[in-house]
């Protein structure tokens, strides 16, 4: 291993895993360095009225975490219902869950958490703000996953299905042994993009007053009148939470991708 490897890829293939995660990691290192002498010079002692609120931010963080993890579950819960729902052979219960896909998926999610929220749970007398945002944010990232989930399962060639059936596999035994291994393979690096969206999706629930990440830096700005120094946290801990799983997400990909 030179110093060459390390700059320059190979012909007809591109450089291991390592080496492009640790230049990524490097240049996202330089520029968080960079953002944060830049703006301390902008700004010069002005961080210790942020500071004071780092409480706020932490929790913040942390809520937005919860958030995204209980929505993840949820979501992979309803997209697997729906995409099965989507694939059944009766009528209304695909045309439920196509009207589900559809809609959501037509719609902005600010809009379908002022909806959500401000007309479906209130008049359904749910009050509890988190447990709203967590549902709503399921809901809007089980339709995806469920379009995920269903191209991972019609990617599976009839072959193999026929095969299944003529050495005598039930259809919960061709689901379980054919199916689910290979349409896994297909969907988990989408699957971890659509964490990361999740995460940059929840900042929205601040608009009905969810105390997470993005809340957090509101709530400091307006107490300090410090924007830079309020927001810049914001987004370097929302990288800090993404910038993994898009790594991960590339590395997936090149460890599951099926040989030409």
């Amino acid at each position: 291993m030179n110093l060459l490897s390390l700059l320059i890829e190979p012909a007809g293939r591109k450089a291991p895993v390592w080496i492009r995660v640790m230049w990524m990691l490097l240049l996202a290192t330089l520029l968080c360095f960079g953002v944060m002498s830049w703006a301390a010079g902008f700004s010069r002692g002005s961080w210790e009225s942020v500071w004071k609120y780092r409480d706020v931010f932490w929790k913040g963080w942390l809520l937005t975490i919860i958030i995204s993890l209980l929505s993840l579950c949820l979501s992979t819960l309803i997209g697997i219902v729906a995409a099965l729902a989507r694939r059944s052979r009766i009528l209304p219960l695909r045309s439920v869950a196509l009207l589900y896909i559809d809609v959501v998926r037509g719609m902005p999610l600010l809009v379908l958490i002022l909806f959500l929220y401000y007309v479906v749970a209130n008049g359904m007398g749910l009050q509890d703000r988190l447990v709203a945002g967590i549902l709503i944010l399921s809901l809007f990232g089980g339709a995806y996953l469920a379009e995920m989930i269903r191209a991972g399962i019609e990617s599976i060639s009839a072959s193999q299905l026929e095969s299944a059936r003529a050495i005598g596999f039930t259809p919960w035994q061709t689901y379980r042994i054919v199916i689910v291994p290979q349409a896994l393979r297909q969907i988990l690096p989408p699957l971890t993009g659509q964490f990361a969206s999740l995460i940059k999706d929840s900042s929205l629930l601040s608009i009905i007053a969810i105390g997470e990440f993005t809340l957090a830096a509101q709530q400091v700005n307006s107490g300090t009148y410090r924007t830079l120094e309020s927001y810049l946290p914001l987004a370097l801990g929302y990288l800090a939470l993404t910038l993994p799983i898009s790594l991960l997400s590339k590395f997936l990909e090149q460890r599951l991708r099926y040989e030409s």
